[in-house]
């Protein structure tokens, strides 16, 4: 039989030729990255526009199935799309090199139109996508040229020949080092950029404060096993948005304007500036709308910040009840995300801040380095702005910040919530005393009682731990006598207005879920 080109028999090597193009234009684009901004790299630009595009619902699965990991899934479901384009791409150009080019430099044109559709980005966010576009469609034409060049050979009849492994294999190699050499580029010259962020971070030694929060009440942290500690390191703080690479903001570069309607003066910000002013610490539990009944998007931290009212009083602004224009506030961050908070709520009383410093030390990169926005009460996606850079005062009528314009509520205040955090669901346990621990939180309005039962029986007290002011959450304990089976535990709270946790369940969209916690346990005789 003659071998034709794109014979059966070099369709292995066209999708390993396809492969090694990709490599080629990635490493090239992250290299060209490098030189313009991360969120211009085309995994991530891609990445964000699939995170941008999600509807709500799909997001929260991922949310609930993956957690904290949901965006290492999507990179790397991102990534494997792109292999099976870039093999098929290969296994195209052995027949139709230039569809199989086309097919490789129109995935680079894919990357650029979802870079120029990230907030804050201009036309050079483009180009490396489509240098990287470009490299690849031009390694995958030369690469598919070895498995097309004829190759006589001698005694075989027909006019057949066989692959040129050596040059093909000579190619692949020396663009895979090419690739790898790019890459590494790419990534030293981005850790060089981000070298200052680092250093701006490490060399910022932050005020003491004017008004420091008091000692955590004796008692407030129930040690028990099994129940994690009262305040949260920030390590183990969670961590729900939708950045795909964390902004690594160089403090000595940071600026913030605070703008819009009723700011009669505006104000422009450095951090030096901000840190001028008198800084107040505030123990805080914050918690994301995400969080199903039971779930681990919740943690407390001592927060070091500017309050945010009188900031804004020194613009100008004056909350809707005292005839303010304005009756929303919207935060936006460096890499565009946009959150909008009630003016009112963040000029009532409560403990605002334009958040500096976590838990004793300034904010990690991962949790909103310089400046973010902490509002108790509201949950994350309307007051918890992360990598702050403006403020700008307008009302719900005229903007939906991001996640309004994806089905979820203009305002969202935390809904009372308790959780079982010992025993674990499914665990096993000898017959006995159990200690039933966990925490319960209704920021702003605070906790005023526990409440467990055992198997659908009557509702007994917990005992609470000490409070630590209405807007942390409590630890609580009961001591429960465990008998040989199965059995189902449940826990409620009421907070302080006296309102009693909800018992139906309720899923997180619009505005957070509502429902009892319940964890089944088997007591072993």
């Amino acid at each position: 039989m003659t071998r034709v080109r794109g014979d059966r028999g070099t369709r292995p090597a066209g999708a390993v030729a396809g492969l090694a193009a990709a490599c080629a234009g990635l490493a090239v684009a992250e290299l060209a990255a490098a030189f313009v901004r991360p969120e211009a790299a085309p995994l991530t630009a891609v990445g964000g526009a699939v995170v941008d595009r999600t509807p709500a619902a799909v997001r929260e699965w991922a949310v609930r199935v993956f957690g904290t990991a949901d965006k290492p899934v999507l990179t790397l479901g991102t990534v494997l799309l792109l292999a099976v384009l870039a093999a098929t791409a290969g296994i195209l150009a052995l027949r139709r090199p230039r569809a199989g080019c086309a097919l490789a430099a129109s995935v680079g044109l894919l990357g650029a139109v979802a870079a120029l559709g990230r907030p804050g980005a201009g036309p050079v966010d483009a180009l490396p996508s489509l240098a990287g576009g470009a490299v690849a469609a031009a390694v995958l034409y030369a690469l598919a040229a070895t498995l097309r060049r004829p190759r006589p050979a001698a005694g075989r009849p027909g006019g057949t020949w066989p692959l040129d492994r050596r040059a093909f294999g000579r190619l692949l190699a020396a663009t895979l080092a090419a690739s790898a050499a790019a890459g590494y580029a790419g990534r030293r010259l981005g850790a060089h950029g981000a070298a200052g962020a680092t250093a701006s971070r490490a060399d910022l030694v932050l005020p003491p404060p004017a008004v420091p929060a008091p000692p955590v009440p004796a008692g407030a942290d129930l040690r028990v096993p099994g129940l994690g500690p009262f305040l949260t390191p920030a390590r183990d703080f969670y961590r729900v948005d939708t950045a795909l690479v964390v902004p690594r903001v160089d403090a000595d570069a940071w600026r913030l304007d605070i703008r819009g309607e009723g700011v009669t003066r505006p104000l422009a910000l450095t951090l030096p500036e901000l840190l001028a002013r008198p800084l107040v610490e505030h123990d805080i539990t914050l918690c994301c709308v995400s969080n199903e009944v039971g779930g681990p998007y919740v943690g407390n931290a001592r927060w070091l910040g500017v309050r945010l009212a009188d900031l804004l009083r020194e613009a100008g602004v004056r909350p809707p009840s005292r005839g303010g224009p304005a009756d929303q506030l919207v935060a936006r961050s460096v890499d565009g995300m946009t959150i909008g908070t009630p003016v009112e709520a963040v000029m009532d009383g409560r403990e605002a801040l334009l958040a500096v410093g976590m838990n004793g030390a300034p904010l990690p990169f991962a949790h909103g380095f310089p400046v973010r926005m902490v509002v108790p009460g509201l949950y994350g996606y309307v007051s918890a702005c992360k990598w702050l850079r403006e403020l700008r005062l307008t009302t719900f009528d005229a903007y939906d910040a991001y996640w309004v314009r994806r089905s979820w509520a203009r305002e969202a205040p935390v809904k009372t919530q308790s959780r079982i955090d010992t025993p674990r669901p499914f665990s096993q346990r000898p017959a006995g005393p159990v200690a039933v621990a966990g925490v319960a939180w209704a920021q702003h309005r605070g906790i005023a009682r526990v409440e467990v039962r055992a198997d659908g029986g009557p509702w007994r007290d917990a005992r609470l731990g000490a409070a630590d002011g209405v807007d942390t959450w409590r630890q609580w304990v009961w001591p429960w006598e465990a008998r040989p089976g199965r059995h189902t535990l449940e826990v409620r709270a009421t907070d302080g207005r006296g309102e009693v946790q909800p018992e139906r369940r309720t899923g997180t969209l619009p505005d957070g879920a509502t429902g009892w916690h319940t964890v089944t346990v088997d007591v072993r005789a």
